[in-house]
Formats: C-alpha cells, structure tokens, sequence
C-alpha cells in the first residue's frame, strides 16, 4: 500500500494538469491571454482557482505551458525525419502526419498562429532554442538527401516552411476551408483527398529527374 500511494497521488496530478491545460486552451484559443479568466479555466477543469494556481503560478505561466505543449505535439511528425529512410517516402508519412495533427488538434494550431501573429513574446526564447536547433538538424537531413541525389535540389528551410503552411492551414484556416468546400477534415473522404493532393503537389516538386 505504501509503494502504490505515490503512484496514485502523482497519476491524480497529471490527470489534474492535463485537465487544466485542455481548458486554458480552449479558451486561449478562443479570446487570446489576455482574454482570458483563471477563474474560468479552473471551472471548466473541474477545479478551484487555488488549486489551479497550485500548478500553474499565474496565467501567463499557464499559457506558456499550453504553448510548449502544443509545439510537442506539433513538432512530434518533424522529429522523426531520419537520414536512413527513404526521403519521399519520409516526406509523404510527415504530410499525412501534419494533417493529421491539423484535424485532431485544430485548436492548439489556431492559438500557436494567433501567438505568431502577435509576435510570439513569450514564446520567442523557446522558438530561437529548441525549435531552431531541431529545425537545424533536420535541415541537415535533407540537405544530405540532396548531396546523395536522392532528392532533387531544394533549400531545407523553404521545404519545412512550406510543409508546414499547406498542412496547419487547414487547421488555422479551417472556417475558409468549410465554408469554399462545405467539407472538414474531419469528413474522411476529404481528409483522404487533402492528404493525397498535398502529398502528389509536394512530391512532385522535389522527385529527382
């Protein structure tokens, strides 16, 4: 009983804190940091105000939580590029897999462009860290794939920056995608058919000739 009641205690306080997260994102991603109540958050987690402050010290320490954990999940397809795959067939997996995280998690990529938008200050230390070093590695990667004519000429950080801005936009763009098509990619039919399309355009630009 001794050794299981840490392990019950720390299972409740992860349950808490995700909890906690999933609301502060719903609601940052709908009104923005500033837009937003602690006492509101706290409600939709189930939670007192106290408590939530027990785990997250103020809201701006909130927000940035939600931010990090939002680039985890974004950046999760991008980390598993490796230089001993097969590059297209790499890149095709990373599309559907960017799509992917477009419909599953439409609103943590709505806030993280909000949050670009505005500038990213209290994200930028973060973005000029992590992010670039991983951004670097991976550049690598494909700048090998080029040396090793397995993939045609192609500047690494245009080919992510446009990966990114074709796939995210279904997400961050998601109202504009509805209302021209009539159709989500939460409709699998059309998810299939933006996966397809996307991966056709993105490969054909990039096949060695």
């Amino acid at each position: 009983m001794v050794n299981k009641s840490p392990t019950r205690r720390s299972q409740a306080a992860a349950a808490k804190r995700s909890a906690i997260l999933d609301a502060a994102l719903e609601y940052f991603s709908q009104f923005g940091m500033h837009g937003t109540s602690l006492d509101k958050v706290a409600e939709r987690a189930g939670i007192s105000k106290t408590n939530l402050l027990y785990y997250f010290p103020s809201k701006e320490a909130l927000y940035i939580a939600v931010l990090k954990e939002i680039l985890d999940v974004w950046l999760a397809p991008l980390r598993a590029l490796r230089e001993d795959q097969q590059p297209l067939t790499a890149i095709r997996h990373y599309i559907q897999l960017k799509l992917e995280v477009s419909r599953d998690h439409p609103q943590a990529s709505r806030l993280f462009c909000l949050e670009m938008l505005q500038g990213a200050p209290l994200l930028k230390a973060e973005l000029e860290g992590d992010l670039k070093a991983l951004i670097d590695e991976k550049s690598r990667v494909i700048e090998n794939w080029v040396v090793q004519k397995r993939l045609a000429p192609v500047e690494p950080q245009h080919l992510v920056f446009m990966l990114w801005a074709t796939t995210q936009h279904y997400a961050d763009f998601a109202v504009q995608v509805e209302a021209i098509t009539g159709q989500t990619l939460n409709d699998e039919a059309f998810f299939n058919q933006a996966v397809a399309n996307v991966q056709q355009m993105v490969i054909e630009g990039i096949r060695v000739r």
